[in-house]
């Protein structure tokens, strides 16, 4: 074997002795990665979305292109990323609409915790629990009165049937031990419409949807939902801080891929995805959107799905709440 064999030897040695893995990291992405969004173009997630992919995609070097696929409360993006091979190439955002639509009884819909591969949370936007001020009622310990004192007189509102309002809502009075009466909206716009002409009293709705009315005055913030106060409205307590151990409830989302995508490729986009979100001009976009940055490893995020499920099947099943 002379020189030139001798070293063409050695160099297929050393790549022999590399893990697949590693070549899937360093070659990773060698061409376009679609991001499939289960909710219209223009929607908070979206936009969301689309900052982060396009940040990725300067990073990254390759195109990263949104994909929006609405319906049946994101179940119809989740089937099609769950289904697409396990190369990096398909990633999902994954919210808290998919632990709830897996929560049912009778779900028809991938399951987060199983048919994907975590890779971080990005962005967790806090509902605030608002009343309308002709209700009278300027904390939560009033609120708990006046519903134990008319059970299932007072209506609360929600963006619609199995959404996390809905059950952020039916969580609460579970803790609380009260009755409200549910009335579901297609969407926030028409509910918060309603809760400020008085035609319901209550909600529990994402910070970004009445920031601007509690600002107003038009509506009354008591309480918000996350584990800790939020960055958009610091003097709101938590439910937390009122009593309400474990309460937290948030429209939270998060990239996930199929399950099965190698490690280093999950590795190298979760990395590239909290160089993203740190920079200033993402931040800023989601403070505007009312998003609030969460980063997280893979487990992490796996782990905190599964709580998630578990947390509203148990909501659903002790409400009694069947899908529409």
């Amino acid at each position: 074997m002379d020189r030139r064999q001798c070293l063409a030897a050695m160099l297929l040695a050393a790549a022999a002795a590399i893990p697949p893995a590693a070549w899937a990291q360093d070659s990773y992405p060698s061409r376009v990665v679609k991001v499939v969004v289960g909710f219209p173009a223009g929607s908070a997630t979206d936009v969301a979305a689309r900052a982060v992919a396009e940040a990725l995609a300067k990073r990254l070097g390759q195109p990263f292109i949104v994909d929006n696929r609405p319906g049946a409360a994101s179940s119809i993006a989740a089937k099609a990323v769950a289904t697409s091979p396990p190369d990096g190439y398909t990633i999902f955002v994954g919210t808290v609409a998919n632990t709830i639509n897996v929560a049912f009884a009778d779900a028809n819909s991938p399951d987060p915790a199983k048919d994907f591969s975590a890779v971080t949370m990005i962005g967790s936007v806090p509902n605030i629990l608002v009343v309308n001020p002709s209700l009278g009622i300027t904390s939560v310990d009033q609120l708990i009165n006046a519903a134990k004192a008319k059970p299932g007189q007072i209506a609360y509102a929600s963006s619609g049937y199995g959404t996390s309002p809905h059950l952020s809502g039916e969580l609460f009075s579970a803790m609380a031990g009260i009755k409200m009466l549910h009335v579901p909206y297609r969407g926030s716009t028409p509910a918060v419409t309603d809760l400020l002409g008085g035609q319901v009293g209550v909600m529990f709705s994402p910070a970004s949807t009445v920031l601007p009315h509690i600002a107003a005055g038009t509506l009354k913030a008591l309480a918000t939902t996350g584990a800790k106060r939020t960055e958009l409205a610091p003097d709101l307590p938590t439910i937390q801080e009122l009593g309400f151990k474990d309460f937290e409830s948030s429209v939270w989302f998060g990239f996930l891929m199929p399950v099965g995508t190698p490690s280093s490729v999950v590795a190298k986009l979760q990395a590239a995805t909290h160089a993203a979100v740190d920079q200033p001009d993402i931040q800023k976009l989601f403070r505007a959107q009312g998003i609030e940055v969460v980063k997280s490893t893979p487990d992490e995020f796996a782990q905190f799905i599964r709580s998630e499920t578990d947390k509203w099947a148990k909501v659903i099943q002790s409400a009694g709440i069947k899908r529409e």
